[in-house]
């Protein structure tokens, strides 16, 4: 019997390929028999969701979770949520999404957003983690149908300053799209793509810091809570915030995940306790996020 020879590597071998993470889950929520119910749920690959427990009343909270630990180059992760007329969700993720090192192309990020009529919906992902080399495409698209209301946050942290990690180059685009029934209310591009500490640097980007989140508030009375959100905010070194015609955009900066944590707990429950289906009671910070 004999065997081949591998012991040396053949140059017309192509490489092997990576395994490569993808996962995708959708959601649907409903208005029924007086309340906000699961109607259908959808989970493929790596893309898990969970529906803890919640107060009485309280519409649904879904937790998105990613069983592979994290995403590197030519993964794929998708989530599609569908909030139906007058009918309300939470949605957050387990814990912090972390963006490790590319060998090779980005990872890449879709999330999908629909509200019906009333509907209202809070979108409060966890913080996603940059490491050194990693790379990230993004988006969040959202469709809002009349009177629907929304709370979007999406947080971003460039190494875990605790841990001593430095993030010397990164590739990042988010890309956000709000519109209401067609007509486009936010669009927001952000890209960071090179040497980190040149590019942050610049005041016009991070002006320094390793964090930074913007939260995106949609409903008719947003310029109601415009003086409370600042008044949250202090002197304003940290962030700012603006308020037009039924939306509101907050901007936050800080100098690691720990610090940017701080400053964005407090506006999300603050907005969090004004927003909630109509004659319900506010809704709290998921647990996950203090657990």
């Amino acid at each position: 019997m004999t065997f081949a020879d591998t012991s040396q590597s053949d140059p017309e071998r192509s490489e092997p390929a990576l395994q490569r993470t993808v996962g995708r889950a959708r959601l649907a929520i409903r208005h029924k028999d007086g309340g906000s119910r699961l109607e259908r749920l959808f989970q493929e690959g790596a893309a898990k969701i969970r529906l803890p427990n919640v107060a009485k009343g309280a519409p649904p909270e879904a937790v998105l979770i990613n069983t592979a630990g994290g995403l590197t180059g030519g993964d794929r992760f998708s989530v599609d949520v569908e909030v139906g007329d007058g009918a309300g969700a939470v949605v957050t993720s387990q814990a912090c999404e972390k963006i490790y090192r590319s060998s090779g192309g980005a990872a890449a990020v879709d999330n999908s957003l629909r509200l019906g009529k009333g509907a209202v919906c809070a979108w409060l992902p966890q913080e996603t983690i940059l490491f050194d080399k990693a790379r990230l495409e993004r988006r969040l698209d959202v469709d809002l149908d009349a009177g629907a209301r929304l709370l979007a946050v999406e947080p971003i942290i460039l190494g875990r300053t605790a841990m001593g990690e430095t993030v010397r180059t990164a590739s990042l685009r988010d890309r956000w799209r709000i519109r209401r029934e067609g007509r486009l209310l936010y669009a927001d591009d952000f890209r960071l793509d090179g040497d980190v500490d040149a590019l942050t640097g610049s005041a016009p980007l991070l002006s320094g810091n390793r964090a930074a989140a913007t939260i995106v508030l949609v409903s008719g009375d947003a310029e109601d809570h415009l003086s409370a959100v600042r008044e949250a905010l202090g002197e304003g070194e940290n962030g700012g915030a603006s308020a037009w015609e039924g939306r509101m955009i907050v901007r936050l900066l800080a100098l690691s995940g720990q610090k940017l944590r701080a400053l964005m707990i407090p506006l999300i429950e603050l907005l969090l306790a004004r927003f909630a289906p109509e004659g319900k009671t506010g809704l709290t910070l998921p647990r996950v996020w203090t657990t």
